[in-house]
């Protein structure tokens, strides 16, 4: 466990791998969704779908390992940045478009998350 008011860099480095792996899972997933059919095979054999579960759980198991070694308060804003991922890779993997007020927040969770990062003295 991490000593009050110290956050290691392999606790950051964590958090940054947990929110790569979470990003790829939920693409993954929602990869998956599209072409989802509620049967027995449908499901198991749904490679997206299953494997992007599978990366999905591996991510919390980062996340899990990277908060023994720091403070929730350092690592959750790096954690916030996912948001930011998700939508620009589903730009480029799902197809997906998004108005100028999406971007505009995601503009303001990149602030938020800043001013979070600098206000940790």
């Amino acid at each position: 466990m991490a000593d009050a008011g110290k956050t290691s860099v392999a606790a950051m480095l964590l958090v940054v791998a947990c929110t790569l792996f979470t990003t790829t899972g939920q693409l993954m997933i929602k990869a998956g969704m599209n072409r989802f059919s509620l049967t027995v095979p449908g499901t198991i054999l749904n490679l997206p779908l299953v494997g992007g579960q599978l990366i999905y759980a591996f991510s919390a198991i980062l996340l899990v390992a990277a908060l023994g070694r720091g403070e929730l308060s350092v690592l959750y804003p790096i954690f916030a940045t996912g948001y930011v991922w998700v939508t620009l890779l589903s730009t480029v993997f799902l197809g997906e478009s998004f108005g100028i007020l999406r971007w505009a927040g995601v503009g303001f969770v990149l602030i938020g998350v800043s001013l979070l990062g600098r206000g940790q003295k």
